[in-house]
């Protein structure tokens, strides 16, 4: 069989389907690319057998059948060829030979037999978002999954769609994330997929809401179809921590401060934090000022914001990095925290509305001498 296609095309299909293949596995098929010539389209697909991308493209075929080639090999070769057009040929022996202008390679494929099929289920659910609310629902939530499989469901991300609100929850014992949008649906789903799938969804997603994502679930498997892409997964098994129970009601101090100030100023807190040096930033909420301290054997760093406080004056301590995110996550000009006491969860959330909602469990604060 034999195939010529745009360069520039085939690049961009393939570098996006061998972000699902095996960086190393003990089947080597796993860590290539299947290509499959039905006449003038060419499948690709990757699969580590827990995500797969699939996708394809027009080409000028002759002949047909399947092959598998190593992810990063193909993707490096099809990156460097010195033209516009590239021509692939395999032989019955799976001899492969890629060529464009001057530049030719001759190369081993993999019989396709060797390639797991993906997940074929009935999509018993279906339900569509746009693409630029999906991707900012992602990016502004991931980092609150848990990095350790210890409770391998709170490694995903739960989805909720409920009464026309769409939730993406992550959680992973020391901070929450949420974020909620409207979506009209009046379904009432739940599933938890994994953070990876999402990464790598959230890469192929495109900023404007005027796409669509098309999702599909059954009990076990989700796939997202978007631009032309399938991302297909597993579904994460179990219960998702009962994070509603978990959001403080009251909220005795509420606080107002300027999102981008309290960033910069925690930023600035990080120079003097490292995994050898490890201290809480010191937070002191009291007669209209934010008073940020950190002190580590680097250094020490004091500062005062201006804040807007109603409420008891607090004392609080949090790891640096886990406020941080949250802070950069909060897409708003003023953050509202709300707190009760130094020893539960800061809430953050905007100025009016819970269109996101942050947790950040404190740290105990040494008592000073």
């Amino acid at each position: 069989m034999k195939f010529t296609c745009s360069q520039q095309s085939l690049y961009e299909a393939i570098s996006n389907v061998s972000k699902a293949a095996a960086a190393k596995s003990t089947i080597p098929a796993l860590e290539g690319i299947k290509a499959r010539l039905l006449g003038n389209t060419l499948q690709l697909t990757g699969y580590d057998l827990e995500i797969g991308i699939k996708t394809e493209i027009s080409v000028n075929g002759e002949g047909g059948g399947e092959f598998v080639l190593n992810s990063r090999l193909f993707t490096d070769i099809i990156r460097k060829m010195p033209c516009e057009t590239v021509c692939v040929e395999i032989d019955n022996g799976f001899a492969t030979k890629v060529s464009g202008g001057l530049a030719e390679y001759d190369l081993i494929s993999l019989s396709a037999e060797e390639y797991p099929q993906l997940p074929e289920f009935d999509k018993e659910k279906s339900f569509s978002i746009p693409q630029g609310m999906l991707k900012d629902m992602i990016n502004r939530t991931i980092f609150a999954v848990a990095q350790t499989d210890i409770k391998p469901v709170l490694t995903g991300e739960l989805f909720e769609i409920e009464n026309g609100s769409f939730k993406l929850v992550a959680i992973d014992g020391y901070r929450l994330a949420i974020r909620n949008e409207a979506l009209n649906s009046q379904e009432n789903h739940s599933f938890i997929v994994p953070a990876k799938a999402l990464r790598e969804l959230a890469g192929l997603l495109k900023e404007e809401n005027d796409t669509f994502c098309e999702i599909f679930t059954s009990k076990k498997h989700i796939i997202f179809d978007v631009s032309g892409y399938s991302v297909i997964s597993r579904l994460l098994e179990g219960e998702f921590h009962n994070y509603k129970g978990s959001i403080p009601q009251g909220c005795p101090t509420e606080v107002l401060v300027k999102t981008r100030d309290f960033i910069d100023s925690l930023e600035r807190c990080s120079l003097l934090i490292n995994e050898k040096m490890k201290s809480p930033v010191k937070c002191v909420f009291e007669n209209g000022k934010l008073k940020i301290s950190c002190s580590t054997a680097m250094g020490k760093l004091y500062e005062e914001l201006d804040a807007d406080i109603s409420g008891p004056s607090v004392e609080i301590g949090f790891n640096c990095r886990y406020l941080l995110d949250a802070l950069k996550a909060a897409d708003t000009d003023l953050a509202k925290l709300c707190m009760n006491g130094p020893l539960s969860p800061m809430k953050i959330i905007p100025k009016e509305g819970e269109s996101f909602i942050y947790l950040v469990l404190p740290v105990r604060l040494k008592v000073e001498a």
